[in-house]
């Protein structure tokens, strides 16, 4: 089985501060990865590096055959990475459509525009319902559909979701990540990043804590979520 992404070693941060360290992991195609830690672990630092937004200071960051770490951050979209970072991050005066509009930018992914609309409001009838609305009067839910929508415009082969559950009833939660599950049914590898315990892990296939800015275990989903220490840590058992 071939791997959709490998990560060897990375060290990553922002200026003077170090956010990862020696994280190493690996996403096979067609699964879904859920990583978990608490605030400031490093989760979001991991997705950004993972999609170009930052680059790693050393380490390896590979997609199937390319290497990321000198890949530009387009060219790394036009690889199939679509990134739905932490809060959404629509722009809230421009139309629902509009924003979808803008996951299509890309030069590959204009003529096959109306069908990627076609399928993202399949997906998620609630948007063509407000596809004329400005997406800054969406509601939480609607707004983490808009993110993802967005995000499926470029047909991607790896899906980042930063905090999908962040501030959202759990019954929207849960048609969501019913989406994502459709999603990998057809074929797409997903890395979910929560803070959320059962959200990143009970539809993921593997799983990963960082804690402190490195992979603190790492397992099947099921077997990560049997830990103890995250049982205590996270579950509050």
């Amino acid at each position: 089985m071939g791997r959709m992404l490998e990560l060897k070693s990375v060290h990553a941060g922002y200026g003077s501060f170090q956010a990862l360290f020696d994280v190493s992991l690996e996403v096979h195609p067609a699964e879904a990865v859920g990583v978990i830690g608490p605030n400031g672990a490093g989760k979001t630092t991991l997705m950004r590096a993972i999609s170009g937004l930052i680059r790693p200071t050393s380490g390896s960051l590979v997609m199937e055959d390319a290497d990321l770490v000198s890949t530009p951050a387009h060219r790394i979209v036009e690889l199939g990475v679509a990134h739905v970072p932490e809060n959404r991050r629509l722009f809230p005066r421009m139309t629902v459509e509009d924003n979808l509009r803008m996951g299509g930018f890309m030069p590959a992914a204009r003529p096959k525009f109306g069908q990627r609309l076609a399928f993202v409001y399949e997906l998620f009838p609630r948007l063509r319902e407000r596809k004329s609305q400005l997406a800054g009067t969406l509601s939480g839910g609607e707004q983490q559909m808009c993110a993802i929508g967005r995000g499926l415009m470029a047909r991607p082969k790896l899906l980042l979701v930063d905090e999908l559950s962040l501030g959202l009833a759990p019954i929207i939660v849960e048609q969501l990540l019913a989406v994502l599950a459709s999603l990998r049914r057809e074929g797409m590898t997903i890395v979910l990043v929560e803070q959320d315990v059962q959200v990143a892990l009970d539809s993921a296939d593997r799983g990963y804590v960082i804690e402190n800015g490195r992979v603190s275990l790492s397992g099947t989903a099921q077997g990560v979520l049997a830990n103890p220490r995250v049982k205590t840590a996270y579950l509050g058992l």
